[in-house]
């Protein structure tokens, strides 16, 4: 085991566990929420069904995906600081986070978009929602690949 000279000392490795629990438990949720939102764009406005895809989402919007991302980022922050990842030759640590505020901006869209069909509003076609739905994949090969190789 390494030691850690940051102000996290002993506690880093637990941050950084408690990191990678909540990224994943976020991916998960970036994941599930658009294909939940194509599902409930199958149903007709006001069912029974309806209804019941609105709670859904919203119990995993409340309960895993925006907690998960409030968790992600403190816990991220701390590691950074404590590593001193915003500092000068640290190109990869920039990418990332550049990767993760879109990933957050993404999880706004996501959200947004699951409000508009609980409200009513179905799009003509879901091949967006299809399409951004590849969104979280692509942003978590990247950020593993940033944080594990750091190739600049």
């Amino acid at each position: 085991m390494t030691s850690m000279i940051g102000w996290l000392g002993g506690a880093y490795p637990w941050v950084k566990a408690a990191h990678l629990i909540f990224v994943i438990f976020w991916i998960a949720g970036l994941f599930m929420l658009p294909r939940f939102t194509i599902y409930q764009c199958e149903t007709v406005p006001g069912s029974a069904e309806d209804r019941a895809w609105v709670d859904r989402i919203a119990r995993l919007r409340r309960i895993i995906i925006t907690p998960s991302m409030v968790l992600v980022w403190i816990f991220g922050l701390c590691l950074a600081f404590d590593i001193g990842a915003f500092g000068q030759g640290q190109g990869w640590f920039h990418m990332k986070l550049a990767l993760v505020l879109a990933l957050s901006g993404y999880h706004g869209w996501a959200i947004g978009a699951a409000k508009k069909v609980a409200d009513g509003h179905r799009p003509a076609s879901t091949r967006s929602l299809r399409i951004m739905n590849e969104i979280p994949g692509i942003a978590t090969i990247l950020i593993v690949i940033l944080v594990i190789v750091k190739p600049f």
